[in-house]
């Protein structure tokens, strides 16, 4: 899109938020990663830091949990919209054939999340998207219903498991045996998955109001132009809410709170940090600003984000798993932080490298045009636009 048409700068503003969310994400799953248990350890709380290394790895880890996901997510519903208002200048109908495009999410998340990683949150984007392009059909105050009932129902079920968190009695952390991890081959990782389906998917059931309410935020804050100059009280407002009061009380809620202070604070607090991250990136970019050098570096990833959202977890897996060159083995309480950071660093540079080179030849990431050309066949998207009788 060129430069001086209107509404370019809001896109390259979002192409630096998905980028920033999509680091973000590595940020999170890449102690899952170097876990020598993987994602079992990491919700039993083994493998973790020792000495003077255990406070940083938790304040790192506090840094990201689920506020770059929240941030995704957010963006994923701002998409959803941008989607909604494409088709509607074209005279197509919505939701039309968005039902194709995501099934072909879903399948690009069920191949993820066998192949990879069993935290995969794409067949749950694609579920909730669903579900949304529905609702964005509705008018705007039955939208609103909808994205506070959805936050009422996640925020009841917070408060439930949060409650049995806290009046649980503390749990002895138990190794994994055999660890397909460490000492499995990749089919037996494949099938380790298959075999805990349910545990590994109860996050997906466990987020879906949460993601609903969040889908419809982002639709609801780019229909209120949030990207605009003259939305300036706005931003000003949500970067309150968001880093001045939920960001803290993040850090608290997960670096004191125990095991029920962790959980409210990723499906709680870093929600609303999230919303606060959002505005103060939109902030950043409202005046017409070029994007500086962490922009530049971003903005290609936030364009290939699917795409970039894969390969990171595919690097992570050939690095760390057994059937790679299982570096999480290798690894103990002393070694596991400066391992962590300098994999992630070496992880984003890849992406940042091979997203601005990818970009250089093509329009869209391998994924992002896999899942076009997809759509454009299974939803024909060559027939003729609906026009208003006159």
């Amino acid at each position: 899109m060129a430069a001086d048409q209107p509404g370019s700068r809001r896109y390259a503003a979002l192409d630096v938020m998905r980028g920033i969310a999509i680091l973000g994400t590595l940020g999170t799953n890449i102690w899952i990663f170097t876990g020598v248990e993987g994602l079992v350890g990491y919700v039993n709380g083994t493998g973790l830091a020792t000495g003077g290394w255990a406070p940083v790895q938790a304040v790192l880890q506090q840094c990201t949990q689920g506020k770059f996901l929240g941030l995704l997510t957010i963006m994923f519903g701002i998409g959803l919209a941008i989607q909604q208002r494409s088709a509607q200048r074209r005279g197509l109908p919505w939701p039309g054939g968005y039902s194709w495009r995501a099934a072909i999410l879903m399948f690009d998340g069920a191949v993820h999340f066998f192949l990879f990683t069993e935290f995969d949150v794409l067949t749950g984007y694609a579920l909730t998207g669903l579900i949304v392009a529905f609702v964005l059909t509705t008018g705007v105050r039955a939208q609103r219903v909808w994205m506070w009932c959805a936050a009422v129902v996640h925020a009841a079920m917070l408060a439930l498991i949060s409650l049995a968190l806290s009046s649980a009695s503390a749990r002895q952390p138990q190794s994994l045996s055999p660890n397909p991890y460490a000492e499995g081959s990749f089919v037996d990782l494949v099938f380790f998955r298959l075999d805990n389906l349910v545990f590994f998917r109860l996050e997906v059931i466990f987020i879906l109001p949460l993601s609903i309410a969040l889908f419809l935020a982002g639709a609801h804050l780019f229909g209120a132009r949030i990207l605009d100059p003259d939305r300036g009280p706005l931003r000003r407002r949500l970067m309150l809410v968001g880093l001045v009061l939920a960001l803290p009380l993040d850090f608290a809620l997960g670096l004191f709170g125990g095991d029920a202070g962790l959980v409210l604070g990723r499906y709680g607090t870093a929600p609303v940090v999230a919303l606060g991250l959002l505005a103060a990136i939109a902030h950043r970019y409202a005046d017409g600003r070029e994007p500086g050098t962490v922009g530049r570096a971003v903005s290609p990833i936030g364009r290939t984000a699917l795409s970039c959202y894969v390969l990171q977890n595919v690097l992570c897996s050939v690095v760390c798993y057994g059937w790679g060159f299982g570096l999480a083995a290798r690894l103990d309480g002393s070694t596991i932080v400066p391992a962590t950071v300098a994999l992630f660093i070496m992880v984003s540079a890849t992406l940042v490298v091979v997203s601005r080179l990818w970009l250089r030849r093509f329009e869209r990431g391998p994924l992002e045009w896999l899942t076009h050309a997809g759509y454009q066949r299974f939803a024909r998207t060559d027939r003729k636009p609906v026009t208003a009788s006159v």
